[in-house]
């Protein structure tokens, strides 16, 4: 008989429901951790400000400074590392030293022991992984601040990988992102810097969505759903999600098809493979915007350890624990914003948004007059290579006008220009002379009636072969 774990026959509404514990309120058992993380800090940050002084050639005090908060960070455990990806993810938001000094954190944590990863997967499916699959790989492929991924054989002989949680992480995250806000916030009272970069708000930002990723059931759902909607008009072929394995599922761990390829940051190994990197690149912010523009839903989370080349040519989407959702009025904004830069650079078409979210008090210029200052702050992009003008700072500029105004913006826009300012990281370095809006192959689902008519126009246009 197959094997069949909880999540056979798909996960149930109670399994999706994801709960947030308070950030901004310690509990009685918070001070002991918070003095902890206060200490070490402190001795990481005097310990490398030491060394600097003894070696003062080798880099200045804020780069050693910034070397004691990753040491600290990485003895302080996941959930700082994970605070730490996000300071390397965000080197614009925080000082150079800080960034640079963070990608540290971007690199595999330590593991798991593998009697732990037996431990759960057994609690989790009934069953050891020596009993429920045909091959186990002790040895870890990766190990991430929140879980760390396994190969594995299904009986049928199908390889596959599981995602295996850290056993008690969704407690020690509590904890440590309630223990963090408050460290930051002290330091935001302590310090002029330290207020100006608002290090609160980043473990705010990762406190809204931690919660999301510790819930495997979600995770697994919103991939098997991206990977359903991947051909909805029967193309996008050259663009894959691995198959969720829904028998061998559970609370903490995920089982899916295994890929085999390489991040999409390996730019020197693709360059060598004579990758048509604009193409390629296509592919991917193709899907990506159809399922923003389309569905309403997108993937928050492109680093490049979740972009991934395959081995065969495709470009490959990887965990689904940070998803993104922009609906209603500023889902049209969005959408409206695509097309104006796609086709026709007509911004009069973008006023009526703008009056009706608010971010244009009454009274204040004709709708002629909003148009030509709305282009005069996107219009450049029109004409610019990705490699030029920053369409994630130009989305930005789109929450600053909301903040002017005081219009409540969705949380998901700083997804959505995040996941721009990745697009922007890989085609630099792969198709830097790539112009976004000039490539209307991307509005070919989105708009179909004026992708078609484009298109007409440009084959028309084209010199009549001899």
């Amino acid at each position: 008989m197959a094997f069949r774990g909880p999540y056979a026959d798909g996960p149930s509404a109670a399994d999706l429901r994801v709960e947030s514990p308070p950030l901004k309120k310690l509990t009685w058992r918070d001070p002991g951790r918070l003095a902890a993380v206060l200490a070490v800090l402190v001795s990481q940050v005097l310990l490398q400000l030491a060394k600097w002084l003894v070696r003062r050639g080798e880099r200045n005090w804020k780069a050693a400074a910034s070397r004691g908060v990753i040491d600290a960070f990485e003895r302080l455990g996941p959930t700082f590392v994970k605070l730490g990806q996000v300071i390397a993810s965000s080197p614009g938001l925080f000082p150079k030293p800080l960034a640079d000094a963070a990608l540290r954190c971007l690199d595999e944590v330590r593991p798991i022991s593998v009697d732990q990863v037996r431990r759960v997967i057994t609690e989790n499916l009934g069953a050891p992984p020596e009993e429920i699959f045909k091959s186990f790989e002790a040895r870890p492929l990766s190990a991430a601040s929140i879980g760390q991924v396994h190969a594995c054989v299904l009986p049928d002989g199908r390889d596959a990988v599981i995602k295996v949680q850290r056993p008690n992480i969704t407690r020690t995250m509590a904890t440590d992102l309630r223990v963090a806000y408050a460290v930051t916030r002290l330091l935001e009272k302590l310090s002029k810097n330290a207020l100006a970069m608002k290090p609160s708000a980043a473990v705010a930002d990762l406190h809204a969505v931690t919660f999301q990723e510790l819930n495997s059931a979600l995770e697994a759902q919103r991939q098997h759903d991206f990977r359903a909607h991947l051909h909805d008009f029967d193309d996008n072929y050259d663009v894959a999600v691995p198959e969720i394995y829904w028998d061998y599922c559970g609370p903490q761990v995920i089982c899916m098809e295994r890929m085999y390829g390489i991040p999409l940051d390996e730019f020197e190994v693709i360059r060598e493979r004579e990758v048509d990197g604009a193409e390629m690149l296509r592919r991917g912010v193709k899907v990506w915007v159809e399922s923003a523009l389309l569905r309403g839903v997108f993937h928050g989370d492109l680093h490049a350890g979740n972009l991934w080349l395959l081995d065969d040519g495709r470009l490959c989407y990887l965990d689904f624990g940070i998803m993104g959702k922009v609906e209603g009025p500023w889902r049209e904004l969005l959408k409206d914003m695509f097309y104006t830069g796609m086709f026709d650079a007509d911004f009069n078409r973008l006023v009526p948004h703008y009056r009706a979210l608010g971010m244009i008090p009454e009274g204040i210029g004709t709708d002629a007059e909003i148009a030509m200052r709305l282009e005069l702050i996107f219009g450049p992009i029109l004409k610019s290579g990705m490699a030029g003008i920053s369409l994630g700072k130009t989305i930005g500029l789109v929450m600053d006008m909301a903040k002017q105004y005081q219009v409540d913006s969705p949380q998901e826009l700083v997804l959505v220009s995040k996941q721009f300012l990745y697009f922007e990281r890989y085609s630099k370095e792969l198709a830097p002379e790539w112009v976004i809006f000039g490539d209307i192959a991307l509005a070919e689902n989105i708009f179909p009636e004026r992708y078609q008519a484009a298109k007409a126009e440009l084959e028309a246009a084209e010199p009549a072969s001899s």
